[in-house]
């Protein structure tokens, strides 16, 4: 299923009616009239819903005898969201830009040409930009007494407690007897 099929699908089911269709089609097939003796609606309006509803493909229709019998498609439903889960979407290299022009901005309003930490931001998004970029300052897999991490650190910013202490809280840095490590 395709994203733009995928949009239909939902927008055809973001209503009240269709989705009581289909819970009754859930159930066993159904006839217009039948549907509509047990939802307390117009068949034109069952048919109308009906006929939306088989426009995205969620339900199918064959004729038995004198009535048109209603299926729900269980397929469409089982393989809808593990397909919408799984594919790969139109937006998302244009969303991983824009993410990563947003995390160049937010980089650039709190470091100073020469690589300084301006201030730490209160926003915790943007504070979480600012560790990672000094996280970038550790080696992974290498060992760190509190004095080399606090070294490190005051090359950013003079309070190094707090930025180390930030860091090992948002798992960017694991400490353990003394000991820090940049997590992976």
């Amino acid at each position: 299923m395709t994203e733009q099929e995928a949009v239909a699908l939902f927008k055809c089911l973001a209503d009240r009616t269709r989705l009581q269709i289909l819970r009754t089609l859930a159930r066993e097939d159904a006839y217009v009239e039948l549907l509509s003796e047990r939802l307390g609606m117009a068949p034109s309006t069952i048919s109308f819903h009906l006929k939306k509803l088989s426009d995205v493909g969620a339900v199918s229709s064959q004729k038995a005898q004198y009535y048109t019998m209603y299926t729900l498609n269980r397929e469409l439903f089982d393989q809808t969201m593990l397909s919408i889960l799984q594919e790969e979407s139109d937006e998302a290299a244009v969303q991983d830009e824009r993410e990563r022009l947003w995390r160049e901005k937010v980089l650039r309003s709190f470091f100073d040409e020469d690589g300084r930490l301006r201030t730490i931001p209160a926003q915790r998004k943007k504070r979480l930009i600012v560790l990672e970029r000094l996280a970038e300052a550790f080696e992974c897999g290498r060992a760190y007494s509190e004095r080399e991490v606090n070294l490190i650190i005051a090359d950013f910013h003079d309070d190094f407690c707090t930025l180390r202490r930030e860091m090992v809280d948002e798992h960017l840095m694991s400490r353990e007897d003394g000991l820090y490590r940049r997590v992976e």
